[in-house]
C-alpha cells in the first residue's frame, strides 16, 4: 500500500512539476525555482487524493516504472508549453512594434531579448502574468492540468500524432494572436515607409532618414500610448479563450 502511494505521488509529481516550470504566472524566469518545486509539491499533494483511485499500480520491472515517469515528464511539459504559448503573444507583438516605431534595431542583436533596446517587448512579458494574475486566468492552466488525467491517464505516453497536429496548431494560433495585436502599429509602419519612399523619390538630397527617424519614434509612441490599453485588453480575451480550449477542460 505505501509503495503503491509513493510511486502514485511520483506520478503526479512529475507530470505537476514539469507543467508548473512552464505555466503562465507560475513559470515566469522572475519565480525562484524553489518557490515553483514547492507549488508543485504541494499541486501534487492535493491532486494525490483524488487520483489515486485511478493512478496505476507500481510495476514490476524498474524500467517500466522509468518509462511512465517519463512519460508524465512529456504530458506535463507539453501542457505547459501549450498554455505559455498563449503568453508569448503578447511579448512578440511588443517586438513586432519596437521595430516598427524605431524602439529597437535588427542590426544589435540581444540573445534574450532579440534586437537590443526591445524594451517594449520586455515590458509585455511583464504584463503578461500581471494581467494573468490579477483577472483569475491562471486557475484555468491549473484547471486543465487536473483534467488531463481524464484525456491521457497517468503514465500513458503522448500519442504522438495528435500531439504534433495540436503543437503545430497552437504555434500558429500564437503568431496569428501576435500579428492581429500589432496590426495597428503594421499598417502605420506600412504607410510611413511608403511615405518616405516617396518623398525621398521625389527630394533625393534630403537626408530622409535622420529626418523620420525622431518622428518615427514619436508618432509610434504616442500610437501605442492611444492603443495600448486596447491591444493589452484584447490580449486578455484572447488569452482566456486559448486557456479555456486547452485539454483537460
Amino acid at each position: 500500500m505505501l509503495t503503491g502511494y509513493a510511486f502514485g505521488f511520483v506520478l503526479v509529481l512529475a507530470r505537476s512539476g514539469a507543467a508548473c516550470m512552464l505555466l503562465p504566472g507560475i513559470g515566469e524566469s522572475e519565480v525562484p525555482a524553489m518557490l515553483r518545486v514547492g507549488f508543485a509539491v504541494a499541486l501534487t499533494l492535493l491532486l494525490l487524493p483524488v487520483l489515486a483511485p485511478d493512478l496505476p499500480a507500481p510495476p514490476a520491472s524498474l524500467w517500466r516504472g522509468a518509462g511512465m515517469v517519463v512519460a508524465e515528464l512529456a504530458s506535463g511539459l507539453f501542457l505547459g508549453w501549450l498554455a505559455r504559448l498563449l503568453m508569448l503573444a503578447l511579448p512578440i507583438a511588443g517586438q513586432v512594434t519596437a521595430l516598427l516605431t524605431g524602439q529597437a534595431s535588427v542590426l544589435q542583436a540581444d540573445a534574450v531579448l532579440g534586437p537590443q533596446g526591445a524594451a517594449l517587448a520586455r515590458l509585455m512579458t511583464l504584463a503578461a502574468p500581471v494581467l494573468l494574475l490579477v483577472s483569475g486566468l491562471h486557475a484555468l492552466p491549473l484547471a486543465a492540468l487536473a483534467g488531463s488525467y481524464r484525456v491521457l491517464p497517468a503514465g500513458q505516453l503522448l500519442p504522438a500524432g495528435d500531439a504534433a497536429q495540436i503543437g503545430v496548431g497552437a504555434v500558429g494560433a500564437c503568431f496569428a494572436l501576435a500579428l492581429r495585436l500589432a496590426a495597428p502599429f503594421l499598417l502605420a509602419g506600412i504607410v510611413w515607409q511608403v511615405t518616405l519612399a516617396a518623398l525621398a523619390r521625389l527630394a533625393p538630397q534630403v537626408q530622409v532618414f535622420f529626418l523620420a527617424a525622431p518622428a518615427q519614434l514619436l508618432g509610434g509612441l504616442a500610437l501605442l500610448g492611444l492603443l495600448g490599453a486596447a491591444v493589452l485588453a484584447a490580449w486578455r480575451t484572447q488569452a482566456a479563450v486559448g486557456l479555456a480550449a486547452l485539454p483537460g477542460l
